[in-house]
């Protein structure tokens, strides 16, 4: 075989296949394919150890599609390369519940490592798989067993690396030395709006290197030979991840489109796609047309990557012999299943129902005694730990000496911190968690969106969670963020009212393995509520229960969450001293609350008591769905201030002589 002309082949394959789809789909971006096809082909051809047979193996090479606008490159080789999208997928591009949506979508079965398209996140989350790579490796390998040890690959455009993610990820990264870390730099000079040199004309090589990254070329990614000579070169450097410029042509074969911003992002046109094929030497009329040389060559290169885990596996029965215990572990945490028993004794922490704790304390007692017992909790702060209490007390820390522990320093990045977790859930075998002020998830925001899209088990702890912080003033009191957290579909937002009500908030959290889950806590002293009979256990779970109810059918509900929880207690008192009763519910989670049946939604809130206030201080948008027409509700509109907490509450109007006269109005 001819092994230029097949590469050659093999490569306008894979670009007349995505100029085919965007033709068909009248929209798309054909530039990029056609540009990065080398890579690509290369990458798959020589270097990628995986197996479309079995898409989930633990220890194959990710790859990441950080331009995610070039998706149709990406679903045209894994089509090629057998994993589960078909022909007809790709003439399916873009359309209605198609496996080839306009941005690649996280499916493991289609080989699709995660879901990309918002630039830079791909290059941040590759470095969370690459982190999550040497935990498992350094804490599971053993001499001549290597069983965790693979790459990170990752195409990246100038767009990736113009976006401020991609600058905190390549910094952490050159920290900790991810030496199989190997990026993918398509170098072409083009955006959307005309040449880069009108917005980013850096050198991008000193700055990489200034990172502590290995940078090889400038180099001719059009060319696989040097390609390849350039990938090895990466492969050979164990300390310093790696960034090839690859100087491309995007819109590679258009004759009168090529090099233009014209090619990004509109399809070429019927007249113009006819003239790059011609101009390509394509031969075939057809659209959609598979030269068999290719379908044989690709073939192989399924043979080999159908090795290539054999392989593995007699590695890993011979470890499973020699290490059973270990193998045994290994095999339950890559399940993601938890052990039997993890959260026996997280009830008895706080029975003392005398002591006063902030839930930002009572979640790092809960938290270090999970880690105990589910030793794949691993995560951090930025820069935050002392003050958001989230240090594991018995576990290391995770540096470039010392891979295997659990402490996690992310520094003054919450937006990359966001990116690392989750690709530390993408790659596997972990759990991890990130935790900051809770005004400052505005930074992690693009993240946590494609952590509830693509179903990771993520935890974010946010503390200072509203006004109580005080005197550190407006800038860090968040107002609106509660709500922008809870209107994130497949996105459970927990804000436990005491330290009883956390312990539950992290079981949920730990146990949820289909979404990320948000911790909400406080900074401020708050008592362990004496619940008596009305347990909080199920409760929260449920996202809402009964915590108060009067002797007397209740004439109101007061509805709230947190810290307020206190005042609406006290404010029941203070009504029930004149006779008015009421019945007070702790919201602990929207969202599973709304999961739960009719019947256990109007078991809490019945319907025909109309009057309801509820309580919290953020805004009061959103809470109107459960207290309908006929309540009110008592939130902020208003950014905070800097004062004693006490003295805030009161100039807010969040106080319990507040929710009295509320519900007095209410009930007139």
């Amino acid at each position: 075989m001819d092994f230029t002309n097949i590469n050659q082949l093999c490569i306008d394959t894979i670009r007349t296949l995505s100029i085919d789809a965007i033709e068909a789909a009248k929209s798309g971006h054909p530039g990029a394919p056609m540009g990065c096809a080398p890579m690509a082909y290369t990458l798959w051809n020589k270097f990628l150890s995986h197996n479309p047979a079995d898409p989930e193996w633990i220890n194959r090479d990710r790859f990441i599609l950080s331009n995610g606008h070039a998706s149709a490159l990406l679903y045209s080789i894994l089509h090629l390369s057998g994993y589960a999208i078909s022909l007809e997928d790709i003439k399916n591009f873009r359309q209605w519940e198609s496996k080839t949506p306009g941005h690649p979508e996280y499916n493991l079965s289609c080989g699709i490592e995660m879901t990309t398209g918002p630039l830079g996140q791909g290059f941040a989350h590759g470095i969370g798989m690459a982190i999550a790579e040497r935990w498992m490796a350094h804490r599971y390998n053993q001499p001549n067993f290597n069983i965790i040890n693979h790459n990170t690959y990752a195409i990246v455009s100038d767009g990736d690396l113009q976006e401020g993610v991609a600058s905190e990820a390549a910094s952490i990264a050159g920290t900790l030395q991810l030496g199989k870390v190997i990026y993918l730099y398509d170098d072409n000079d083009i955006s959307i709006e005309g040449n880069t040199d009108i917005t980013f004309v850096e050198d991008v090589k000193k700055r990489f290197e200034s990172y502590g990254w290995q940078v090889v070329g400038p180099i001719d990614g059009m060319d696989t030979e040097d390609l390849s000579a350039a990938i090895d070169i990466a492969k050979q450097e164990e300390t310093r991840p790696s960034l090839i410029i690859c100087r491309t042509t995007i819109g590679y074969g258009s004759p009168n489109k090529a090099n233009t911003s014209g090619v990004h992002g509109e399809p070429l046109g019927p007249e113009e796609t006819l003239l790059t094929k011609a101009q390509l030497g394509w031969k075939y009329d057809k659209p959609f047309s598979i030269p068999p040389e290719v379908e044989s060559h690709f073939n192989c290169l399924r043979n080999k990557s159908a090795e290539s885990q054999n392989a593995w596996s007699q590695l890993f029965a011979e470890y499973e012999r020699n290490y059973p215990l270990q193998a045994k572990n290994f095999k339950l945490e890559i399940s993601g299943e938890l052990p039997v028993g993890w959260d026996e004794g997280l009830d008895d922490l706080f029975k003392d129902s005398s002591i006063t704790m902030s839930t930002r304390d009572a979640g790092g007692r809960v938290m270090n005694a999970i880690s105990e017992e589910v030793p794949i909790l691993l995560g951090g702060s930025a820069d935050l730990a002392p003050s958001t209490k989230t240090i594991l007390n018995n576990k290391s820390d995770f540096s470039a000496t010392n891979y295997s522990g659990n402490n996690f320093h992310f520094g003054v990045r919450e937006h990359a911190m966001g990116a690392l977790a989750n690709g530390m859930a993408l790659h596997g075998g972990t759990i991890p968690y990130t935790a900051t002020f809770l005004l400052f998830s505005d930074y992690m925001r693009p993240p946590m969106r494609l952590a509830a899209m693509m179903g990771l088990r993520v935890i974010y702890i946010f503390t200072h969670d509203s006004i109580g912080l005080g005197q550190d003033g407006p800038t860090h009191q968040p107002i609106e963020q509660l709500l922008s957290l809870r209107a994130i579909p497949n996105m459970v937002v927990l804000r436990p009212a005491d330290a009883t009500e956390t312990a539950e908030a992290w079981k949920i959290a730990v146990s949820r393995m289909n979404g990320p889950t948000v911790i909400v806590l406080s900074r401020q002293n708050l008592p362990i509520l004496d619940r008596h009979k009305f347990k909080p256990s199920a409760g929260v779970h449920k996202g809402a229960y009964i915590l108060h109810d009067s002797l007397q059918p209740a004439q109101a509900i007061i509805l709230s969450t947190g810290s307020e929880i206190e005042l609406a207690l006290e404010a029941a008192k203070l009504l029930e001293s004149e006779e008015i009763h009421v019945r007070i519910v702790s919201m602990t989670s929207w969202e599973l609350f709304d999961q739960q049946p009719l019947m256990y939604q109007h078991e809490v809130l019945p319907p025909h008591i109309r009057s309801r206030v509820s309580v919290e201080a953020a805004t009061e948008l959103g809470w109107e769905r459960y207290t309908t027409s006929d309540g009110t509700n008592i939130g902020i509109s208003r950014f905070g201030a800097s004062a004693p907490s006490d003295v805030i509450y009161s100039n807010l109007g969040l106080t319990a002589e507040k929710i009295v006269d509320e519900v007095k109005k209410l009930i007139a």
